[in-house]
């Protein structure tokens, strides 16, 4: 288990020094390929040895090499957080079909809250072709994994936490974005593969973690009723939460209300 922790937390390094490059570009409509990542204060393209991973950052001392303009300590922190959840869901699903599917929502995930927090938006171009990402993935881990029944309640998560978030915004439209409604049956999806409870623990996660920021802010005096926050982080984690511990959350919940 544990090379495989190691090895996916290498992954996780390098992947988030290109979700970097995501978290910038995609909301502003320019390409993650091209051109190359360079330095936005004085425009010199960075070195291949400065774009390590973490290391990079460390040994520029958090300046660029050419003009000595600080670079944000976000992108070392970004870095070193996709490694810490690649290595997390390792730990959770070990050496199993699933776990590519759930290393894509942990970076994929990562980059929509990044993105949500910077613009109070969820782009398109990463949530609705992760449809077809999940789908691959999680269909692949269904055909040749021995998970039983996992797919179809993928596709009822979906299709439900889909539904729920839908009707809340039907209901409240100046409380919640359409791009929530658009990432609910991504998470419902993932959430249902490991059960309907995780899938109801994540919901409501989410929606607590929304409440008490959204409270501790206006104690704080820096929001009010109206003060926009965006929800997309607070689902996020609320499925994380769920992937990590829904069941056990669940079952406790059952135990406690139910005998």
């Amino acid at each position: 288990m544990l090379p495989l922790v190691l090895l996916c937390a290498v992954l996780g390094l390098v992947l988030g020094s290109f979700l970097n490059v995501v978290v910038w570009r995609v909301p502003r409509g320019e390409s993650v390929v091209r051109p190359p990542s360079a330095c936005p204060a004085c425009g010199h393209r960075i070195r291949a040895r400065d774009n390590v991973p973490v290391l990079g950052w460390l040994l520029l001392r958090g300046q660029c090499r050419d003009c000595g303009s600080p670079i944000s300590a976000r992108y070392p922190l970004v870095e070193a957080l996709c490694a810490a959840l690649f290595a997390v869901m390792v730990l959770r699903f070990g050496a199993d079909w699933e776990l590519p599917a759930y290393l894509y929502l942990a970076a994929v995930g990562l980059a929509l809250a990044l993105i949500d927090l910077d613009t109070k938006r969820l782009p398109d171009a990463l949530t609705l072709p992760s449809y077809a990402v999940t789908v691959v993935l999680l269909g692949l881990a269904a055909a040749l994994g021995d998970h039983p029944g996992a797919l179809l309640r993928a596709l009822v998560g979906a299709l439900a936490v889909g539904l729920f978030y839908f009707v809340v915004w039907f209901a409240y439209p100046a409380g919640m974005g359409f791009g929530d409604v658009k990432l609910a049956p991504l998470l419902g999806a993932y959430l249902g593969w490991i059960s309907y409870g995780a899938a109801v623990v994540g919901v409501f996660a989410g929606f607590l973690y929304g409440a008490v920021v959204g409270i501790g802010l206006v104690l704080a005096q820096k929001g009010g009723r109206k003060t926009k926050v965006p929800f997309g982080p607070f689902m996020l984690a609320g499925a994380l939460t769920a992937i990590l511990w829904g069941e056990a959350l669940a079952d406790w919940y059952v135990d406690a209300t139910l005998g």
